[in-house]
C-alpha cells in the first residue's frame, strides 16, 4: 500500500489549569488513518473537542503528544504560512482559521504539496433558501474526485441536515468527551447510544428513513 492521506498517530490534547498542581480540564484523544480521498462525516455535542481535533490536523494547535501526517508529512514541522497546502480549516462561514508561529520559518520544512489535501468543514452554515446546499455537496464530491480528503462536520439541528451527512458521507466519527468513535456507515453510527442521545427529537427520524 501507498502512503496513507492523512495519518493521525498517537495524537494526545490535554489543556490543564493550575502552575504547581496541574489539574487536567479537557483531554482529547485520536489515532487512526484514513487510506485515500473521501468525504468523513463528523458529529459531537459542543465542547467534545470537534473544533480541537481540526485545529490539530491542521496544525493551529499543538498536540501534547502524537504526530499528524498528511501524505507522509508532519504538519507540525511545516513553516507556519504553508501548511495550509496541505490541510485547511474552514469554520463555520468559511473563515480560514489563522495560526501561531511556533519557530522561525528557517528551522521548518517546507509543504511537499501546492495545495491542501485534506479539507475540514467546521459546522458550515447551509441555508435552505438560496441553493448553496447543492452548490456544496457538489463542491465535496469535486474534492473527492480530485483526490481530496474532506471532512464535514454539522451539529444537526434540522432533518435536512441528517440528510445532508447521508447524502455526503461515506464514513462517521462521534467525538464525545475527546473520544472518538469510528463508524463505516451513518446507520451503524445510530447503533451507540448516545447518537441517538445526542440528536434526541432527530433520532426516530434517522432511523425511520433506513
Amino acid at each position: 500500500m501507498g502512503t496513507p492521506l492523512l495519518r493521525v498517530d498517537g495524537l494526545t490534547k490535554r489543556y490543564t489549569r493550575g502552575l504547581l498542581q496541574p489539574e487536567v480540564t479537557f483531554s482529547l484523544a485520536a489515532d487512526f488513518t484514513i487510506e485515500g480521498p473521501g468525504v468523513i462525516g463528523v458529529m459531537g455535542p459542543n465542547g467534545s473537542g470537534k473544533t480541537t481535533l481540526f485545529e490539530l490536523i491542521t496544525g493551529s494547535n499543538l498536540p501534547t503528544r502524537g504526530r499528524v501526517l498528511v501524505n507522509g508529512q508532519d504538519i507540525h514541522a511545516v513553516r507556519t504560512l504553508e501548511r495550509d497546502r496541505l490541510a485547511i480549516h474552514y469554520h463555520q462561514s468559511y473563515q480560514v482559521r489563522s495560526f501561531k508561529r511556533t519557530k522561525p520559518a528557517f528551522l521548518m520544512e517546507h509543504a511537499m504539496t501546492p495545495s491542501p489535501l485534506v479539507h475540514l468543514f467546521d459546522e458550515p452554515q447551509f441555508n435552505t433558501q438560496d441553493g448553496y446546499i447543492g452548490f456544496m455537496l457538489d463542491f465535496f464530491r469535486r474534492l473527492r474526485r480530485e483526490s481530496r480528503l474532506v471532512f464535514l462536520c454539522l451539529h444537526p439541528n434540522e432533518p435536512f441536515h441528517i440528510d445532508i451527512l447521508r447524502e455526503s458521507c461515506e464514513r462517521f466519527i462521534f467525538v464525545d468527551r475527546g473520544q472518538l468513535t469510528h463508524a463505516a456507515s451513518f446507520d451503524a453510527l445510530l447503533e451507540d447510544a448516545r447518537v441517538q442521545t445526542y440528536l434526541g427529537r432527530l433520532a426516530p427520524a434517522t432511523r425511520a428513513v433506513r
